[in-house]
């Protein structure tokens, strides 16, 4: 055998190791590629009903939310006549009230007899347990 021969096997075996190591990966990569398209469909599958509820939920709250604001709106109505019904009863009533409470409390006053006393001041003690103060301190002390 010649130098060209042996170059030519050897050219012919690394082909060969070549070609074989690619057919492989091909076949690797034509298995991702059916498991690929196998989780895209499953994923459109589940996607589809999902998207579809997703929509009628969205829908669902936005009847609540329309009703909420109604409520809202009905609620504020309201609270503006309490408010008004509140004003018109304190001015309507307030005035005429207060003046029996100040008369009743003068005629109970006039039946009594009695003057208004000025309310004592409270006297400042100085409490120490199991001891008593004597009669000196308690004079200053009322002093002050």
């Amino acid at each position: 055998m010649s130098g060209g021969e042996v170059a030519g096997i050897l050219v012919a075996v690394f082909w060969a190791i070549l070609v074989s190591f690619l057919a492989v990966a091909l076949a690797r990569l034509a298995q991702t590629l059916k498991a690929t398209t196998k989780l895209v469909a499953d994923v459109t599958d589940r996607a589809v009903p999902l998207l579809s509820d997703a929509s009628s939920a969205v829908r669902s709250a936005q009847t609540q939310i329309d009703r909420v604001d109604a409520i809202a709106s009905d609620v504020q109505e309201v609270t503006s006549n309490a408010s008004a019904l509140s004003s018109t009863v304190a001015s309507t009533f307030g005035g005429p009230l207060v003046k029996v409470a100040a008369f009743g409390y003068g005629v109970r006053r006039a039946m009594s007899g009695r003057k208004e006393e000025e309310p004592a001041k409270p006297s400042r003690r100085a409490v120490i347990v199991g001891r008593t103060v004597p009669a000196a301190r308690r004079a200053k002390r009322k002093k002050d």
